[in-house]
């Protein structure tokens, strides 16, 4: 790899392909049996990065922004299902081999790669090597060889995001209801009332004793109802989006030392 990195600094570190995609973060690194050096990552994708998978190292190098690899996405997302159990199987790194398109290392009898492999490779990443530290004779090797052992801690970590889903259907619709309306209307008609005046000076009318009839035509209103239609009132559907706090929880798996010693106690942190 271009820049030198431990097994532990690549952990969350995010995986870019050839064009750029950004994969997921590392979850776990693993070394190769033969060379003790980082091998294949595991690469946390799906929505909350529950699924991972295995992404070869080879030809990879890491930037600021993350690990470049040389696989691309599609390749990542068909890649076979193994579970990262923390060691892989002769078959479980065949599958992978094979899937890439990439030559699997030559092996002697004890598990270790023999020197007609170690010959074809030594031209290719002599340089990463160098860089990285391994037994190559130098002064780095030999650090490496004399420096305490260490071990790689891993967690899993909940990432939450979100995602647009339909959740129904809204309708507006109108309908007609009849009701009962009672309205107030004044009214009048005429009525009749005698109105007297008293005849004070004898003159040229004359009185005669006798039957007499006059009639009077009487008016009323009487209330008229009529119906218009008129528009009183406009609506509309119209959506807004409201925020509020959910809380997700979910499992997760953690790593934890425990260091025994000769008398067989244990002591974790």
């Amino acid at each position: 790899m271009a820049k030198t990195m431990q097994p532990q600094e690549l952990i969350d570190s995010a995986v870019v392909d050839p064009t750029g995609n950004k994969l997921g973060k590392v979850g776990n690194v693993y070394l190769a049996d033969a060379t003790r050096q980082p091998e294949w990552i595991t690469v946390k994708t799906g929505l909350f990065g529950t699924k991972e998978s295995f992404v070869p190292l080879s030809g990879a190098h890491a930037d600021k922004d993350g690990v470049h690899v040389r696989v691309d996405k599609d390749a990542v997302t068909d890649a076979p299902r193994i579970e990262a159990d923390g060691h892989l199987s002769a078959e479980e790194s065949a599958q992978l081999y094979k899937h890439y398109g990439l030559p699997m290392p030559r092996t002697s009898p004890d598990g270790r790669m023999d020197d007609r492999a170690r010959g074809r490779g030594r031209d290719q990443d002599e340089a990463g090597r160098t860089r990285a530290g391994m037994d190559t004779g130098t002064d780095t090797g030999k650090k490496r060889r004399d420096a305490d052992p260490t071990m790689t801690r891993s967690e899993e970590r909940l990432n939450v995001g979100t995602e647009q889903v339909e959740t129904g259907h809204v309708r507006l619709r109108k309908y007609v209801v009849t009701e009962e309306q009672q309205v107030t209307v004044p009214v009048s008609h005429e009525e009749v009332r005698i109105e007297r005046e008293p005849i004070t000076k004898q003159g040229g009318e004359r009185a005669e004793i006798g039957e007499d009839e006059q009639e009077v035509v009487l008016h009323a209103e009487k209330p008229v109802v009529n119906k218009e239609t008129v528009a009183v009132e406009r609506a509309r559907l119209k959506t807004e989006t409201v925020t509020e706090d959910q809380t997700i929880s979910g499992k997760v798996r953690k790593e934890q030392f425990e260091v025994t010693d000769d008398d067989g106690k244990h002591r974790k942190s």
